[in-house]
This record gives C-alpha cells, sequence and structure tokens, in this order.
C-alpha cells in the first residue's frame, strides 16, 4: 500500500496470501481494504481522515453509540471477508496508525507474536455456543377453593414450588456443564465468557452458557451437527450457535490493550 494522505485503520495481521478480497469490499470510512506488507506478515488496512480518527476527535466518536456501531460493522465486515480467505488476527477496533511506517514498525517489533500465534490458529475458526433456560410460563391462578388453605397448606405449597424451582435450575446448569464439556472435547480449545446479561442482550431466557470453540476450519461441518444435535436434549433449554469467526476469544497475546489508539 503506498502512502497517502490520512491515517492508517488496521483491521488485522495475518500471512500473505493469494485470494483476492471481495471486490465491493468496503471498510471503516466507506474506503476498500488494502495490504500492506512486512517481510513474512500482511496487515490489512483503510486509510482514514484525521478529522475522525485522530486522538480527540475520536475519543469524542467513542462516546458516540451510532458511530461506534456503523464503525463496529464496517470492522466486521473486513475481518469476516478476511476469514474465507486466510487466517487473520484481528486487531482492536479503532487500532490507527500515523502512516505505514507505524504499521510496520508495530509488526516488527510484535512479529514473533504474530507467526507464534498465526501458527497456532492456522486453518481454524472460532464458533460460539450460547445456552439458554427459557422463560417460564406464568403461573396460573390457583382454582377457588370452597374455603380458604391454611396457612400449613400455604406453606407446603410455597416449599413444594421452591424445590420444583430449584430441581430445573440444577438440571439446567448440569446440561450446561455437560454442553461444554461435549463440545470442548470435539474442539481444539475453547473458552468460557461470562453469561450475558438479559436485560443487555434483548435475549430472552437466562444464560447459562457462553462459550467460544476453536476448531480445525475442515471439522466445522461435523462439529456443526454436533451442536445441533444437542438442540432438543433437554427441554425448555435453547441452544445458539454462531460463526464461524475469525479467532477472537484465542488470541490474548496479540490483542493488548495498548494497541487503541497505539500511535499517532
Amino acid at each position: 500500500m503506498t502512502a497517502q494522505g490520512g491515517l492508517r485503520y488496521v483491521y488485522a495481521v495475518c500471512r500473505p496470501f493469494e485470494a483476492a478480497l471481495q471486490a465491493q469490499l468496503t471498510g471503516v470510512g466507506g474506503t476498500p481494504p488494502g495490504l500492506l506488507r512486512h517481510r513474512d506478515l500482511v496487515a490489512v488496512v483503510s486509510t482514514v481522515p484525521e478529522r475522525d480518527f485522530a486522538e480527540e476527535p475520536l475519543r469524542a466518536h467513542l462516546e458516540d453509540l451510532d458511530w461506534l456501531a456503523a464503525t463496529a460493522r464496517a470492522h466486521q465486515g473486513v475481518i469476516d471477508a478476511l476469514t474465507t480467505v486466510t487466517t487473520p488476527l484481528p486487531l482492536r477496533l479503532a487500532t490507527v496508525f500515523r502512516d505505514d511506517s507505524g504499521v510496520r514498525t508495530m509488526m516488527e517489533a510484535r512479529e514473533a507474536d504474530f507467526l507464534d500465534t498465526l501458527d497456532r490458529l492456522e486453518g481454524r475458526v472460532e464458533w460460539g455456543v450460547k445456552l439458554y433456560a427459557e422463560p417460564a410460563e406464568p403461573e396460573r391462578a390457583p382454582e377457588p377453593a370452597g374455603r380458604p388453605a391454611s396457612g400449613r397448606d400455604y406453606l407446603r405449597q410455597r416449599r413444594s414450588r421452591t424445590r420444583e424451582h430449584e430441581e430445573k435450575w440444577r438440571a439446567a446448569e448440569e446440561f450446561a456443564h455437560r454442553l461444554h464439556e461435549l463440545l470442548s472435547s470435539a474442539a481444539e480449545d475453547s473458552r468460557l465468557h461470562p453469561p450475558q446479561n438479559a436485560s443487555l442482550s434483548g435475549a430472552p431466557g437466562q444464560n447459562l452458557l457462553n462459550a467460544a470453540y476453536l476448531v480445525r476450519r475442515a471439522d466445522s461441518e461435523e462439529f456443526v451437527e454436533l451442536v445441533d444435535r444437542t438442540k432438543d436434549e433437554a427441554p425448555g433449554m435453547r441452544v445458539e450457535l454462531t460463526g464461524p469467526w475469525a479467532a477472537y476469544s484465542f488470541t490474548e497475546r496479540v490483542s493488548r490493550p495498548q494497541e487503541q489508539g497505539e500511535a499517532r
């Protein structure tokens, strides 16, 4: 990629690849991504304007949820396109450098980590699996009786309902544990993420399992079939599968906090 005006927005680092990216692919700011090679690595970059991505305006933009969502979609679109043709190591959203030289300096400084992680992840993708306990149906009002139940009967019914709820919850947690063990045995690696908050995610039900699995691309069909077979095993449970993704959850050594705004 030749030098030109603007800052360099970096999506990912990968090994050189020959397959062409989609002809109409655009990235952050509506500009097509390009490839910047440095020895045995390639950075996938776009040129972005300083008025939006210099330190001060970027800090303000990151507080704008609409701008942030649009930027994240464009960023993810490039990563998804890369995942179809190579093994990318995604960098953090809004990783920006002053120029090509700054990007090359970053790649050289972290070359050993990048190459080691690329070797480890080559030919592999990430699948996400979430397990939800479906929302309980609202309890029906008790049938009218000839006369009110005694206080002892009322407490007995309450204890019975509490035990029933606890048993269902214990069964759900046991199913989540078995499911994770089963899927982990079919994957090369796995990561457990914190359960999602229903009020934030908007997904119905209680999230019991939120996990990522590293799977060889060649084994992905079998992994998907394995997940599909679990979907009807436990009544009241909902299994959701997403992917294949770039291996976000398995790039710890290259996802450092200082990437965002690392060099300007």
